[in-house]
């Protein structure tokens, strides 16, 4: 029978499916709210943080609201500001990419099985998980044309790069910190690109990032 935490990481790997295999920029941005909460969700499900304390549980539903909410909402605002609702011309299309998920997702477990890293017991998953997610960011910055696309999968690459970090590290209180400060630089990232996102669209009517590689001095 799955367990709690599996099931949270299966609705991980679901999110980046959908995320491949999606063109509208709306569900993007749900798909990585519901990443977001389910990746936040992951070390309070962990058996080796069931001591966690009252500061614990503060700093891991600031995270939530971070991930979740406030992230998810700045993008939302962006998208709403630009009024681009597709992205109609990805550099690889959509069936290629859901294609490209599934492979990851073998290759990750293919990886996990080879490395043979001290993970703790019953974390293999996690970081399979944890690499499809980061290979998926990665893929997805690289294969779409929008700005905001290729945020979405910076993000996406942020949520594996912590899920690795809770995979593998046995000083939880470290890497939950390290994890915060990159948090904050995310958010105020998030923010300055929705800026500029919408400078780019009132200037010239569109935010593919093929237009700006033509621009000349």
């Amino acid at each position: 029978m799955i367990n709690l935490n599996d099931a949270v990481l299966v609705i991980i790997l679901l999110t980046i499916l959908l995320s491949l295999a999606s063109n509208r920029l709306l569900s993007l941005v749900k798909n990585m709210a519901i990443q977001g909460f389910m990746v936040s969700l992951i070390p309070l499900l962990l058996e080796r943080h069931s001591s966690i304390g009252s500061g614990g549980l503060i700093f891991f539903q600031v995270m939530i609201l971070i991930k979740a909410v406030l992230i998810p909402g700045l993008l939302y605002v962006a998208l709403k500001r630009i009024s681009i609702k597709r992205e109609i011309e990805p550099i690889v299309g959509y069936h290629a990419s859901l294609f490209a998920g599934l492979v990851i997702i073998l290759l990750s477990i293919f990886i996990t099985d080879k490395l043979h890293l001290s993970v703790p017991d019953g974390n293999e998953m996690l970081l399979t998980t944890a690499i499809t997610t980061m290979s998926a960011g990665f893929f997805l910055m690289m294969s779409r044309r929008k700005a905001i696309t290729q945020v979405i999968g910076y993000l996406m690459l942020e949520n594996g790069i912590y899920l690795v970090g809770t995979a593998l590290t046995k000083h939880s209180h470290t890497i939950y910190v390290v994890e915060f400060g990159v948090l904050l630089d995310l958010l105020v990232g998030v923010m300055i690109m929705g800026i500029i996102m919408h400078n780019i669209n009132h200037a010239y009517d569109d935010i593919d990032t093929d237009r700006l590689n033509r621009l000349k001095d």
